[in-house]
């Protein structure tokens, strides 16, 4: 199996599904830069054309609502936002157009359309460009909601979204696009209704998503050195939330970190502990939650550092649940939280 970049194997997964259906057109501020959307967009226009593949003006509401208008009549848009903040401007579009659509026309209208937006930290961009927003959208009936934290489901589930008939919020976190997973060269669809155990364990269960799930398995990963045995379950989608495979560990392990990779105020951190409590035969649950802090975002690197969970925090919180010592290995690691800059190469955003 190959390694590709999370940004190739979204890039990879758009390529084959154009090839495969010409109602298919990417638009969005950047698609046709040569910088391609943190890579994902590379290549795509000298392949499909400037008709299919085209950049926009700094318009979002009024292009949303023009790609809702292609969705209805046959077309199918993949609109990027390079900023999940930008789409905060099509709110009405979103949420009283796409979502309700279907149901408003009893079936007979439908809204294949796929919302691109990228989420989470990055080099100085602070309160306003660094947000995690994923529990806004995972709020409204009629959006399908997904975040994929490896290479391999970002190209599946792209796939997926691209065939769905329903409006797809496809978020993806920056500090995902430069890593590297194994990716089937196959053609191939993932579910989008299904967490993914992403390591299995039998004295905690850790449950998170996007990026917050890969520093979970890394957590894991480390904490399997002074013997614990930790369970990590990657979300994947937060609309439909997959609420049998949340309960399925939470049962088993009876004590249940949750790691929200936005605010746990009002977050899917909440909607998780939610689903386990409302649980009669689950009351004797641990459970615990973690995120980002509840402040606007800061832009110095200096303070965002404290902002952030890392897999350093999450061990921590992981062990103290369980009432073992924390080892001075972890402890002086808390030090050597990441910088806000997602890899060597990234210099800003412009």
């Amino acid at each position: 199996m190959r390694k590709l970049k999370y940004s190739e194997a979204i890039n990879e997964a758009i390529f084959l599904e154009m090839k495969r259906d010409n109602k298919i057109i990417i638009l969005g501020l950047g698609c046709d830069d040569p910088k391609g959307i943190f890579g994902t967009t590379i290549g795509l226009k000298e392949k499909f054309g400037k008709n299919r593949v085209f950049d926009v003006p700094t318009s979002e509401n009024a292009l949303t609502g023009i790609c809702i208008g292609l969705a209805t009549e046959g077309y199918k848009p993949v609109l990027s936002h390079q900023r999940v903040e930008f789409a905060l401007l099509t709110i009405e579009q979103l949420f009283n157009q796409a979502a309700k659509w279907n149901f408003m026309s009893a079936g007979k209208k439908n809204v294949p359309l796929v919302i691109r937006l990228i989420i989470g930290r990055g080099w100085g961009q602070g309160p306003q460009h660094s947000q995690s927003l994923e529990a806004i959208f995972g709020h409204i009936p009629g959006l399908i909601v997904v975040t994929p934290s490896t290479a391999s489901d970002a190209k599946g589930m792209l796939i997926s979204s691209m065939k769905n008939k329903n409006p797809v919020i496809f978020f993806e976190h920056r500090w995902l696009h430069e890593n590297y997973g194994n990716v089937p060269k196959r053609y191939y669809e993932t579910k989008l209704t299904k967490s993914k155990l992403m390591k299995i364990g039998n004295q905690i269960s850790i449950i998170s998503n996007s990026f917050m799930a890969i520093e979970s398995l890394k957590a894991s990963k480390l904490l399997s050195k002074y013997g614990v045995s930790s369970e990590v379950l990657d979300l994947r989608v937060i609309r439909p939330l997959d609420k049998k495979s949340i309960l399925k560990t939470a049962k088993k392990n009876k004590k249940v970190l949750i790691v929200d990779n936005g605010l746990t105020t009002f977050g899917i951190s909440s909607e998780v502990i939610s689903t386990i409590i409302d649980q009669d035969n689950l009351n004797n649950i641990k459970i615990k939650r973690i995120g980002l802090l509840d402040a606007p975002i800061p832009s110095t690197r200096s303070l965002a550092k404290y902002t952030y969970p890392s897999y350093i925090s999450i061990s921590i919180e992981v062990l103290k649940m369980l009432n073992k010592k924390i080892p001075d290995e972890i402890i002086n690691s808390k030090d050597l939280y990441p910088s806000d800059q997602p890899d060597k190469n990234f210099k800003g955003p412009f």
